[in-house]
């Protein structure tokens, strides 16, 4: 029986009977999550708004960890089953101090969701001197999934979600330089890097984790019409990934395959909730379903338009040099045990 998803070993579609068009409603339907306790990062706008909504509907206890605490109470307003508190994702005494408060608790922690992110900004470094979209994207999930690992393993019997991409295809890890110090910076291949270290980070975490009940996932929720996300990108990077044609004007195959915020947090809260993936950790998932391992060409890059994950970002090797890499850049020492 094969035990994890090294190399893509499980990375195989179950046919669900979900696609592109599913929501999240549709996908937690039937499902009740009284007694559960989530936390959403980034819960507070786009998908991660549509997650918390969702995962409270069904009747979970869900904790929203945001940098603007009022942003965040107005936008989740009259929604039961939510506390908000105060979180930036880019800071480490921030996450610690978060842990620490949920930690202080006692509570079990049944669903962990890395959902926020930032994409497609110009160069930043954070206080430690890494790149913005690294340190957001995955050195705060690493840092925030470590901190919380004692609540993760009292649940016995919890999911963690990262929020990843399909932007993944546009670059692997680069271990000699992932913060841009000696080659000029691409804001794209930034993204994509730290979406690739998500899945790497999803991949080795399962492994280590699932002795304890704990397994973990990683999701292209898809492309998505009506957030934020791309507030800061210039057109001339849509046109760049084939959103736009040479006038800027969107292609009819594009536009065609744009989700709404709720069909974009389906595949989040799939991979959070359901019975199918009860027996499966460590696979990255799209449409409600997992996706296809890609092969061929390891330097062909999709648009992001379309489909599936690159086998470097399920490679057994550059999962665990990265484990000990994040270990050694951030001072964190993630032991799972």
């Amino acid at each position: 029986m094969i035990q994890n998803n090294y190399q893509g070993a499980l990375q195989q579609p179950l046919h669900t009977g979900f696609n592109q068009f599913t929501t999240a409603a549709e996908v937690i339907q039937g499902i009740s999550l009284y007694g559960i306790i989530a936390i959403v990062t980034g819960g507070n706008a786009g998908i991660g708004l549509e997650t918390t909504k969702t995962l409270a509907a069904a009747g979970a206890t869900v904790i929203v960890p945001a940098r603007d605490v009022e942003k965040a109470e107005r936008n989740l307003e009259g929604v039961a089953n939510v506390e908000i508190e105060a979180m930036d994702i880019m800071d480490p005494a921030s996450i610690d101090a978060f842990a620490q408060r949920f930690l202080s608790s006692k509570r079990p922690l049944h669903i962990m969701i890395n959902n926020a992110g930032i994409m497609w900004v110009p160069f930043r470094k954070d206080s430690r001197g890494f790149e913005s979209q690294l340190a957001t994207n995955y050195i705060g999930q690493f840092h925030l999934t470590a901190r919380l690992w004692p609540a993760l393993k009292q649940a016995n019997g919890a999911r963690v979600v990262n929020v990843s991409s399909l932007g993944h295809h546009l670059s692997p890890f680069h271990f000699d330089d992932p913060n841009f110090e000696h080659r000029s910076y691409e804001t794209l291949q930034a993204y994509g890097q730290s979406k690739t270290a998500s899945n790497l980070f999803a991949l080795e975490l399962d492994n280590r984790a699932k002795a304890y009940n704990v397994r973990a996932y990683s999701v292209h929720p898809g492309s998505i019409a009506g957030t934020e996300l791309a507030r800061e990108a210039p057109p001339e990077l849509f046109q760049q990934m084939g959103f736009l044609d040479e006038a800027g004007n969107i292609r009819p195959e594009v536009l065609a395959s744009l989700k709404t915020i709720p069909q974009g947090a389906a595949t989040t809260v799939w991979a959070a909730t359901s019975s199918q993936l009860s027996n499966t950790g460590g696979v990255y998932c799209e449409d409600g379903d997992i996706a296809e391992l890609l092969v061929g060409d390891p330097g062909t890059k999709a648009k992001l338009h379309e489909s599936g994950v690159q086998p470097y970002a399920l490679d057994e090797n550059s999962a665990q040099r990265l484990w000990s890499f994040t270990e050694e850049m951030t001072g964190i020492q993630f032991m799972v045990s």
